[in-house]
C-alpha cells in the first residue's frame, strides 16, 4: 500500500484503490498456482492416479526407442564380483533385446509383450511367460495407455489402492502397494515432483521367500524423457547387483527384425 498525503481527498482514494487493484492482480496468480497445486493433490489418491499422472507428464515428449553398452557387476557372497558388458536396445512400449557379452556370439535376451525368449549362439533356448516390472515402470507407462499399465500392474500383485507419501534421497516420492513401514510387501516408488520411477521391492525369482530392492539413480534427461544411468539391486540390504550405462541414445532407429528371435544374428544394432 502507497501512503500519500495530501489536502486533497480524492487524491489519497484513488492512490488506495490503485493499490487494492494492484494487491489483487498479484494475489490472484498466486491463488491460481495455490489452487492448481492443491487440486493436484487431491487427485492423487491412488496407485492408478500415479500411473496416470506420469503418463500424462511425459506422453507427448518421452523418446520411442533406447540404446546403451551396460557395464554389468554381480557382486559375490564372498567378496569378489564378475564385470560383464552388455548391449540393451528397448523399443517402448513392451520391447526390450540384451545381448551379452560380444554381438557376435549371439548370446542374449529378447522381452517382447510379456515373454522372455533365451538367445544361445542365436538359436533359441527357450522362452516363457515374463513380466519386466522396470520396463513397465521406467519406461513404458509413459508411452502406452494408463489403463494398459495399470493392467498389468494389478496382474503382477501390486495393491494400487494403497499409497503413501515417504521421503527417498531427500525428495518426496509416492509409495505405491504398501502401508507405511511395509518394505515386505510388493511396491513402487515414484518421485513425487519429476514423476519418475525410483525404487521397487518385489520377491526374488529364486526365492519367493525373500524379497528384493531395486533402485533407479544417476538420472539424465534427454530426449523429452529421463533416463536412469545406473540401477542397484539389494537382498537383504547387500549390493548383489548393478548396472551403468554409456554410450546412451534416445530414437535412434532400429530395424524390425531386432526383436524378432528369427533375425537375432542379422539384426545387431551395436557395434560388433
Amino acid at each position: 500500500m502507497v501512503f500519500v498525503y495530501s489536502q486533497n481527498d480524492v487524491e489519497f482514494e484513488v492512490h488506495i484503490r490503485k493499490e487494492t487493484m494492484n494487491s489483487a492482480r498479484l494475489r490472484l496468480p498466486l491463488l491460481i498456482l495455490f489452487s492448481l497445486t492443491l487440486a493436484h493433490a487431491q487427485e492423487v489418491r491412488s496407485g492408478e492416479d500415479v500411473l496416470r499422472a506420469m503418463h500424462d507428464r511425459f506422453a507427448k515428449s518421452w523418446y520411442e526407442t533406447l540404446t546403451f553398452t551396460q557395464k554389468s557387476t554381480t557382486y559375490n557372497a564372498d567378496g569378489t564380483t564378475k564385470v560383464d558388458t552388455w548391449h540393451e536396445a528397448l523399443l517402448s512400449p513392451g520391447r526390450l533385446r540384451i545381448d551379452i557379452g560380444a554381438p557376435s556370439e549371439n548370446n542374449g535376451y529378447l522381452l517382447v509383450d510379456g515373454t522372455v525368449t533365451v538367445l544361445q549362439a542365436g538359436k533359441e533356448a527357450g522362452s516363457r511367460p515374463l513380466v519386466n516390472m522396470l520396463l513397465v515402470l521406467g519406461f513404458d507407462v509413459y508411452r502406452q495407455a494408463p489403463e494398459n499399465t495399470v493392467m498389468i500392474v494389478q496382474a503382477e500383485g501390486y495393491d494400487l489402492k494403497k499409497i503413501h507419501e515417504e521421503t527417498w534421497e531427500g525428495q518426496p516420492v509416492y509409495v505405491v502397494g504398501a502401508d507405511k513401514g511395509d518394505l515386505k510387501s510388493k511396491q513402487f516408488w515414484v518421485d513425487k515432483n519429476r514423476l519418475l520411477f525410483v525404487r521397487l521391492f518385489e520377491p526374488t525369482r529364486t526365492d519367493a521367500s525373500k524379497f528384493q530392492e531395486i533402485r533407479f539413480e544417476d538420472y539424465r534427461e534427454m530426449a523429452g524423457g529421463w533416463v536412469a544411468a545406473r540401477v542397484e539391486v539389494y537382498a537383504d540390504d547387500k549390493k548383489v547387483f548393478s548396472e551403468e550405462y554409456s554410450d546412451i541414445q534416445c530414437n535412434a532407429k532400429l530395424d524390425p527384425g531386432t526383436f524378432d528371435p528369427k533375425q537375432f544374428n542379422s539384426t545387431h544394432w551395436e557395434k560388433p
